[in-house]
């Protein structure tokens, strides 16, 4: 489990495709003290495990699945990756659950400068804005991020000064791709509301059923 707080910018050292998967050299410092082999690290959100440490990089393994759903089947050496180690039992959640596992790429449309902040208008993967909802929590390559708007599949994020200094969103724009989690919160809740579907029938979190629950 992590926050969404980037921890640290690393830089990808090396590709190499091992099967129909790939092992990723990652140059970093801060997310190497206390991590050990077997370790999860959010690496532009998405949860992988460290295979091997050195004192300036960490290598670590992504199955086929994670690279075909996920932005990381694009890296290559040199590219700029968001990291976070997994977080401890005890530590201050400043961000929010952060799962690390993708729900899908997103597409950031446009970028513009209000005030001191940035506006990143996403479009995200169809299905997945009913998850997401105005003031709620989404995570864009990794970084928790407050909602500003929801219109059909488009997504208004904001990111200030700080964020665009520690995280690659600061120098991403227009046709960039970005891996998208949503508040897995969001999914329970449907999941508490409406059952399986599968085997109760229902089509849905519907007004019907939330009159007949007592919801409304």
């Amino acid at each position: 489990m992590f926050t969404g707080l980037v921890e640290e910018i690393g830089v990808v050292r090396r590709v190499e495709t091992v099967g129909q998967g790939a092992r990723l050299t990652i140059a970093a410092w801060k997310v190497l003290s206390g991590t050990r082999r077997g370790d999860s690290i959010a690496v532009n959100g998405a949860c992988l495990t460290v295979v091997e440490l050195t004192p300036a990089a960490l290598v670590a393994e992504v199955m086929a699945e994670t690279l075909r759903v996920t932005t990381l089947g694009s890296l290559k050496a040199g590219d700029q990756v968001n990291l976070e180690r997994a977080l401890q039992l005890g530590e201050r959640l400043g961000g929010h659950l952060v799962s690390g596992h993708v729900d899908g790429v997103g597409e950031i449309k446009t970028k513009r400068q209000t005030g001191i902040a940035w506006e990143l208008a996403v479009a995200v993967p169809p299905g997945l804005e009913r998850y997401i909802a105005p003031k709620g929590s989404l995570a864009l390559d990794g970084t928790s991020l407050t909602v500003i708007t929801v219109d059909g599949n488009m997504v208004t994020v904001g990111i200030i000064p700080h964020t665009a200094r520690h995280t690659i969103l600061g120098t991403k724009g227009p046709g960039d791709k970005v891996n998208i989690e949503v508040d897995l919160l969001a999914r329970y809740l449907e999941r508490l509301l409406t059952g399986p579907q599968e085997e109760t029938g229902r089509k849905g979190l519907t007004v019907e059923f939330l009159a007949a629950n007592g919801f409304i």
